[in-house]
């Protein structure tokens, strides 16, 4: 009884601290969920925390820095010096062997530096400021391409299911015409050939529906990952494929001038120009001087006996002001080799900048020539369904009424099922092709 009642406590406990996952999910549900819970995603925000502490190091390198320290020494054998003896009325040219100093002794020191010129802590402080735009540019380009992933698992796994759906129906269909076609064919008024032909239809159907049955599941687990949430958790989507192709269709924005510098990798390339434009600054001004200032004071101690903990022990102060300035003379050539390098760095980083920039002009205007095709293809495979659906149907009824032909009417049936996986492809393909444009000129729209 004892050890089913911990039995209980630790399933209730478990169950109390396990994370609860949503269940139900539209698309725009579930890119605000991945962007918050994503393991990608969050490893960009803490990639700014690092950035912004990072940035404080930096700033806290010329405040003022208090240091203290203790040292206590026990001399084990003391160090043994000599002198003249004719110092104490010895004879001349003889010594005499002298210890100085007690047997112990003990320090404690407090030590204030303060920064006061450092042209590379200037050039650091402008250095903090570009890598934390760094790291946002890298958190936003990781949200974007998170939101992309999202709406590509999002709507695989509604092709998956409405795949299943559609190939369900036909099997119901077929599995109709074969029973009526094989009573026919008992009553002799049939070929065997047409029966085997509906046959071999339905054959290749359940084997379609099988296989589509392991992809739903595997698109599931795909889009769960994507989210960041168990992989096998159960979850119902509430959109659907197709009243998310009719929100993406393409209207007369595609035909908008985008501007290249608000996308994020022409940001990243410039912020990288301006970093090297840094490196720079940071090398030529290694050839100025450096000053510094430092306050320090303590107490030490001197006796033959450890009694440095002891009221009565005397401590002797002491107090000490300075200023360092370290001047660069001559480094043979060094620092100027290191400037060159930087500026060379820089050339190549504004070479980098033009060429993303030509890059990206080409990537948006492909990535809209994609877009624009899969709405055209997308009302194109409607039509063409529309048309599939009305041939099947007429060689349904050619074939029942004796006038066409099994092998007719399994060509048209399979140039449904073939119009019917196209429409849900090109519906597939409008969504994802309006992300990818989002992707690259960062607009993210609102689902």
């Amino acid at each position: 009884m004892k050890h089913l009642s911990i039995l209980i406590f630790l399933l209730l406990f478990s169950l109390g601290f396990s994370q609860a996952y949503p269940e139900r999910l539209s698309l725009q549900e579930a890119i605000d969920y991945a962007l918050e819970n994503n393991r990608i995603a969050k490893n960009a925000a803490r990639d700014i925390e690092v950035a912004k502490k990072q940035k404080w190091e930096t700033i806290a390198t010329g405040l003022p820095q208090l240091d203290a320290s203790i040292n206590y020494q026990n001399f084990l054998k003391q160090q043994v010096s000599v002198i003249p003896a004719e110092f104490f009325g010895g004879n001349p040219g003889e010594f005499a062997e002298v210890i100085f100093g007690t047997k112990q002794n003990a320090t404690a020191t407090a030590t204030l530096n303060q920064l006061i010129f450092d042209g590379s802590y200037i050039v650091g402080l402008q250095s903090t400021k570009v890598f934390l735009e760094i790291s946002k540019n890298a958190k936003d380009k990781t949200d974007l391409e998170v939101r992309e992933a999202v709406i590509n698992a999002y709507g695989n796994v509604l092709v998956s299911i409405e795949g299943v759906k559609i190939i369900e129906k036909n099997i119901s269909v077929i599995q109709d015409n074969l029973d009526e076609t094989t009573k026919i064919y008992e009553n002799g008024l049939e070929e065997l050939e047409s029966v085997e032909q509906l046959q071999i239809t339905l054959s290749n159907l359940q084997s379609d529906y099988d296989n589509l049955k392991r992809l739903e599941v595997i698109a599931f687990q795909m889009l769960n990952i994507t989210l960041g949430i168990e992989y096998s958790a159960p979850l119902e989507l509430t959109d659907t494929l197709e009243s998310l192709a009719f929100q993406n269709l393409a209207n007369e924005t595609i035909n908008a001038e985008s501007d290249v510098t608000v996308t994020l990798d022409y940001q990243i390339a410039d912020n990288d120009k301006r970093s090297k434009e840094l490196l720079v600054k940071l090398e030529q001004s290694k050839a100025l001087p450096r000053l510094s200032g430092f306050i320090n004071g303590g107490y030490n101690t001197f006796a033959d006996d450890f009694v440095f903990l002891d009221n009565n022990t005397e401590w002797f102060g002491f107090s000490l002001l300075g200023l360092n300035l370290d001047i660069p003379i001559f480094s043979s050539g060094m620092r100027g080799a290191a400037t060159q390098r930087a500026k060379i760095n820089l050339e190549k980083a504004k070479d980098d900048l033009t060429e993303v920039e030509q890059l990206l002009k080409l990537q948006i205007a492909t990535a809209k020539s994609k877009y624009q095709f899969a709405t055209e293809d997308y009302f194109n495979k409607k039509r063409n369904l529309d048309l599939a659906e009305r041939i099947a149907q007429k060689n349904e009824t050619k074939f029942f009424e004796g006038i066409g032909s099994s092998f007719e009417l399994r060509q048209a049936q399979t140039q449904l099922y073939s119009a019917q996986q196209q429409l849900l492809q090109t519906m597939l393909d409008v969504i994802n092709a309006k992300a990818e444009l989002e992707t690259i000129t960062n607009t993210p729209s609102k689902y």
